[in-house]
């Protein structure tokens, strides 16, 4: 494991925080998961974590940091200062600790304050703003999403902190917040803002950009696939049975099945609702466009991959 020896010392609770840490964990880290007095972390009461009260237990902390690599922390910013557990405290006990702070909306600025949880760093970032369907209000996407990238996003931080050690011999301090993660993984929809001032809508399971590329409804379910390629749209009317539909001025190119987006979608919804989703896959099996069933967790659990 590449981070066999690596210790972390886990101050985190809820998803993103601990959520990073298991990813460290993964890699071969051993993490010590410090949790309050009798309540623990509110997401989960199961262990192996160690009950320290911060006020009273500093001195544990204290040396728990001068024996670990990395210290991961989710507070409110100023929170752990006011303990004496802030980084410049442990910085003079540990010089070499990399101490990562996950917070809802950074240490600097008007929200630097404010609590911060996976649904309301995606609704202030954007995110349930282009999620759900094209008519219908925002909706939340079905797992904490912006915790889980966030998680992500410290993991690769202390990553590249620990490999800045490695050379330097000094830690430092990494702050990372739901918030701007949030925005970060907007991508091509911000850039689209930032660059052209195109506002972003809701597509439902479509492409803004692409099309055919969303979910259809099959005798049995539903199935996704997407044609990123007018040979792939080719391949797709051949295997429906309907390969004049590729000749059709109205969907001969990307450009013109967008422009016609509507006309194209009610005739593959036609057919697709024609046979089930197994029938489908079993057509498709080999096909050069992507194409998948939209399972259960059963279904997901007992895929045969």
């Amino acid at each position: 494991f590449p981070l066999e020896g690596v210790r972390i010392l886990d101050l985190t609770r809820i998803v993103a925080g601990p959520y990073c840490t298991m990813v460290l964990g993964d890699l071969g880290a051993e993490v010590y998961k410090i949790e309050r007095p009798y309540e623990g972390d509110e997401s989960r009461k199961w262990g192996p974590p160690v009950c320290v009260n911060l006020k009273t237990g500093r001195e544990v902390i204290y040396e728990l940091a001068e024996k670990c690599d990395v210290l991961v922390e989710n507070y409110v910013p100023g929170k752990l200062d006011s303990l004496g557990l802030g980084y410049e405290t442990l910085k003079s006990i540990a010089p070499s600790l990399v101490y990562c702070s996950i917070t809802g909306f950074g240490s600097e600025g008007p929200y630097k304050a404010k609590p911060g949880y996976d649904v309301i760093a995606a609704s202030m970032g954007g995110l349930l703003h282009i999620t759900g369907s094209e008519d219908g209000p925002p909706a939340k996407v079905g797992i904490a999403i912006t915790d889980i990238a966030t998680g992500l996003y410290a993991h690769g931080a202390i990553l590249a902190a620990l490999l800045q050690r490695h050379r330097t011999g000094r830690g430092q301090k990494i702050d990372v917040n739901l918030f701007s993660t949030q925005v970060a993984c907007l991508i091509n929809v911000a850039s689209n803002y930032l660059n052209a001032g195109k506002e972003a809508k809701r597509w439902g399971t479509a492409h803004e950009s692409i099309v055919p590329y969303e979910a259809f409804k099959t005798k049995t379910g539903y199935i996704t696939l997407g044609c990123g390629s007018d040979a792939q749209f080719v391949s797709l009317c051949r295997l429906l049975g309907v390969a004049e539909l590729a000749q059709d001025e109205r969907f001969a190119s990307n450009r013109t099945r967008v422009s016609h987006r509507k006309e194209l979608i009610a005739i593959l919804s036609d057919i697709l609702k024609s046979k089930s989703s197994s029938d489908w896959m079993h057509i498709f099996e080999g096909a050069s466009f992507p194409v998948g069933p939209i399972n259960s967790m059963k279904e997901v659990f007992e895929d045969r991959h």
